[in-house]
């Protein structure tokens, strides 16, 4: 009889396939009847003892056996292990654990199919896992940013509820009640933006327009900020600057980059827009004289929720700039930064001339 055990997995092993056996077995008596008719023809086989016809039977028996044993066991260590092995593996992966890792049977110049299907499921295997952390991080810095400006309006309306305040500071809780509010409707607005843009579920729309013109209108809308700051704010545009994209959502970039610099600048600082154009090239720098940022911080600016300067945290909720990475992948563009600690921070937009790469 065949003998099996159930594996970790669930499956049932044989340690000795009657199926081999048996294929075996009958091709090597199909084998020695064709040698008997060969030999037939020289030796009387009917004149040989009925032993020697047992002792090939029994010859050809235990020749089955021992050919039955080393396949299984070929077969047990070239794919049932490996593959049991994998099977594991991917049932660790379905309960939720990336930290799986399946090494490769064969050295990088030997490989089989069954290797290359190993690497591809390692490679698999840790983006989950990336995809997993960053789904419980963007969880748990969502659910921080919310928790905040709702504590603040929670608060505020429970001493307006509880006391008997004089106007002036009534008027002081409501205002601090609409700022919360306000944040976290931009928060809101923010997460459902990216999240559609990396879901491509904003296409954007190409039209031909005046960037000039425009960058103009987002540094107007600053004015009061950087007046009531005493910052010294420096535009040098070209007249006109023709680009063939989404207007709507270039507009998001001009404001994030424009509010970054304001926020981070103290009073007396200076904040300056420059635009210029190559034949092929449209290039927007926007600098400050700001705090500036290191090393590290310059790596992680472009991470959802990030914030470099947690002296400015509740100014922000750390999605700006990665929505504009986002926006200028999707119009053709790129960004670059460039910064000195306790110096200032200089952003580079740059955007095809006349018309954008994306279709």
């Amino acid at each position: 009889m065949s003998q099996t055990i159930t594996g970790s997995t669930g499956m049932k092993k044989s340690i000795f396939p009657l199926s081999i056996f048996f294929s075996a077995f009958l091709t090597f008596s199909i084998f020695t009847t064709i040698q008997m008719k060969i030999l037939g023809n020289y030796i009387a086989i009917e004149e040989m003892p009925k032993t020697y016809l047992l002792v090939i039977i029994l010859f050809w028996l235990l020749t089955a056996v021992a050919f039955t044993l080393l396949t299984s066991y070929q077969l047990k260590n070239s794919y049932e292990k490996p593959m049991r092995e994998f099977a594991e593996a991917t049932a660790k992966v379905a309960n939720g654990d990336f930290s799986v890792y399946v090494a490769p049977r064969h050295r990088a110049d030997k490989m089989d199919y069954l290797d290359a299907m190993i690497l591809d499921f390692n490679k698999m295997v840790e983006e989950l896992g990336s995809i997993e952390t960053l789904k419980t991080d963007f969880i748990s810095n969502v659910s921080h940013e919310i928790k905040t400006p709702i504590a603040v309006i929670q608060n505020t309306a429970e001493m307006l509820q509880n006391g008997n305040y004089p106007e002036e500071t009534v008027k002081e809780y409501a205002a601090a009640i609409k700022d919360s509010a306000k944040r976290l409707a931009a928060l809101i607005t923010n997460i459902l933006k990216l999240n559609k843009l990396e879901n491509q579920r904003i296409r954007p729309l190409s039209e031909r327009y005046n960037l000039s013109a425009q960058l103009c209108e987002c540094a107007l809308g600053f004015e009061k900020i950087w007046e009531a700051k005493k910052i010294t704010f420096l535009a040098d545009l070209e007249d006109m600057a023709m680009v063939e994209s989404d207007a709507s959502l270039l507009e998001v970039v001009w404001n994030n980059l424009l509010s970054n610099a304001l926020k981070f600048t103290e009073p007396g600082g200076t904040v300056s827009l420059q635009q210029t154009s190559t034949e092929k090239e449209i290039i927007i720098h926007i600098a400050d004289t700001g705090s500036g940022m290191n090393e590290n911080t310059i790596r992680h600016i472009f991470e959802k929720f990030y914030q470099g300067d947690t002296s400015h945290a509740t100014e922000g909720n750390g999605l700006g700039l990665a929505l504009t990475q986002r926006i200028l992948q999707l119009t053709g563009g790129s960004i670059s930064v460039e910064s000195t600690p306790g110096k200032g921070t200089v952003f580079t937009v740059t955007l095809p001339a006349g018309g954008s790469s994306y279709e």
